[in-house]
């Protein structure tokens, strides 16, 4: 299994998003919701214009976990997507594929395709780290817990976690912590 890591570095976040909006805005939205809502890629491609359209949160039932989440759109997301979504209609995919399937029907992209946006943009961008679409989430969770001053419980309760171990390690936090020590141990 392979892990993915958290943008952590906020100029590295911004290249992200700059490299995106100038190359795709479709694929910078999808950055931008995955960064900002912390749902899972498997969450954030089914979505459509008329689960964000003059609307204050997004509402998800979890693919995963089959259980509701609502999450709030802060305002550098909403007015991203007030651009993005004009003109089109509530019924279109917001991260929305080329191809349709078989019956001429619109489709959003893959995860592989999502997948290969992020790994393009690392590259271009001069990211290092392990990305991959998970990367996303574990972004938004690792910039909350910065900013919520270690608010590990309310973390938890957005991830759907049961343990305070799971949440740190997942954004990172367990093993920024053991480096940070082991770099400042003495003989």
């Amino acid at each position: 299994m392979r892990f993915v890591q958290p943008i952590k570095d906020k100029e590295q976040l911004q290249d992200f998003a700059d490299y995106l909006l100038a190359k795709n805005e479709r694929d910078y939205i999808m950055f931008m919701l995955g960064v900002n809502l912390g749902l899972r890629i498997s969450d954030i491609l089914p979505l459509r214009v008329r689960d964000v359209r003059n609307k204050d949160s997004v509402k998800v039932l979890e693919e995963k976990t089959g259980k509701f989440n609502q999450v709030v759109i802060n305002y550098e997301l909403r007015k991203a997507l007030e651009h993005y979504i004009k003109g089109m209609k509530d019924n279109d995919y917001l991260i929305k594929s080329r191809k349709r399937t078989k019956t001429g029907k619109q489709q959003p992209i893959d995860r592989v395709q999502a997948y290969r946006i992020l790994k393009q943009a690392a590259k271009a961008v001069g990211y290092t780290g392990d990305i991959g679409t998970h990367s996303l989430r574990k972004t938004f969770g690792y910039r909350f817990y910065q900013k919520s001053n270690q608010d590990v419980g309310a973390l938890m309760r957005i991830f759907n976690h049961d343990d305070q171990t799971i949440t740190l390690r997942y954004i990172g936090i367990e093993q920024e912590q053991v480096d940070n020590i082991i770099m400042h141990l003495h003989k």
